[in-house]
């Protein structure tokens, strides 16, 4: 990974309203889809934040991938008129990175972290300060020449992402003032993204061929826009004029996503879990090694939504597949058989 893929800083600016259209990104709060109660609580925060004409508090998004949470870091900096530099936690090696991250902030920057979670714990040790008293203390130098420099930070709002927050330790997790939950979305909120999508596509899509692809998005707008973009794929190599209903069951039949959005790996998944251990309890270190995937994808991407969907279950002793999943295969359960 080079320079330029580790650390990306973003300007927000005036850009006009043709430009914010075509943008799979929304700009706004407004034109931000789903997430009511979120985009609620946020608009209060940010609308009294600029009144005091003070930083907003920091924020932390946790939730499954692909649910938006980069799309509404860039939303609140917009939202605010301030600047935002993104990174990950992965991307923040040494304690030097963050301070070069930090150096260039201006009063009300947005500073965003993807992945916080992956922070190096010099790192976020480091951060404590930064959060809560707009400080850090470095050590320059080195042996005997050794000495520690006092270095002021303009206030500053942290956003951090992630995926697992029960991770975070207590210390960093306590220093954020705003704290929200991204959930999958409705069908509803989806069908309409794939419309808006479609739209700045430039491809016509039917209200049935929208509600299809939200169906089968696991509640997920990343999913959903890319599962369009492949089906607008299918759609122009046939020459059809709009995407119905009919080019959405054909093209997502080629791609291996089922009418519950399941695709091969959690197919895999249940059907190891089914077939190797009669269904569970099983570890899921287990179901990883039995499909070749690594366990921490299988516990961030795809068993959250299987979770949701009730078609497995924790247990004290690992993952078990509940009746719901047998049905959606048409096999009978242990419990049937018995």
């Amino acid at each position: 990974m080079n320079e330029d893929e580790r650390v990306i800083s973003s300007e927000i600016q005036d850009n006009s309203e043709e430009s914010a259209e075509k943008s799979l990104r929304p700009q706004t709060l407004s034109q931000y889809i789903g997430q009511d109660q979120i985009k609620h609580e946020l608009s209060v925060y940010i609308e009294a934040a600029k009144n005091r004409n003070e930083a907003l508090d920091h924020v932390l998004l946790y939730g499954p991938p692909g649910l938006g949470k980069t799309t509404l870091a860039m939303v609140i900096a917009r939202e605010m008129g301030v600047n935002i530099r993104t990174t990950s936690g992965p991307a923040i090696e040494k304690s030097g990175d963050l301070v070069a991250l930090l150096n260039e902030l201006q009063p009300g920057d947005i500073l965003f972290i993807d992945e916080i979670h992956r922070l190096p714990k010099m790192v976020e040790e480091m951060l404590y300060s930064a959060m809560e008293d707009f400080f850090v203390d470095i050590v320059v130098g080195q042996g005997p020449t050794a000495h520690p420099i006092h270095f002021p930070l303009p206030p500053f709002t942290l956003i951090g992402a992630t995926t697992r927050a029960g991770v975070l330790s207590a210390p960093l997790r306590d220093r954020f003032g705003i704290v929200e939950h991204m959930n999958y979305y409705t069908e509803k909120d989806l069908t309409e993204i794939v419309k808006r999508s479609a739209d700045i596509f430039q491809t016509n899509i039917k209200d049935e061929g929208a509600h299809e692809v939200a169906s089968r998005s696991r509640g997920t707008p990343r999913i959903a826009n890319r599962l369009l973009k492949r089906i607008r794929d299918f759609a122009q190599v046939e020459n059809m004029s709009s995407i119905n209903q009919s080019i959405v069951d054909r093209s997502l039949k080629l791609l291996g996503v089922d009418d519950r959005g399941l695709d091969e790996v959690d197919k895999k998944v249940l059907m190891t879990m089914i077939e190797l251990y009669g269904g569970g309890p099983v570890g899921i270190k287990t179901i990883a090694a039995n499909i070749g995937e690594d366990s921490e994808t299988i516990s961030e991407m795809y068993e959250p939504y299987l979770l949701q969907i009730g078609f497995i279950k924790r247990t004290p002793r690992g993952r078990m597949v509940t009746d719901r999943a047998y049905e959606h295969f048409g096999i009978p359960s242990i419990d049937s058989k018995e």
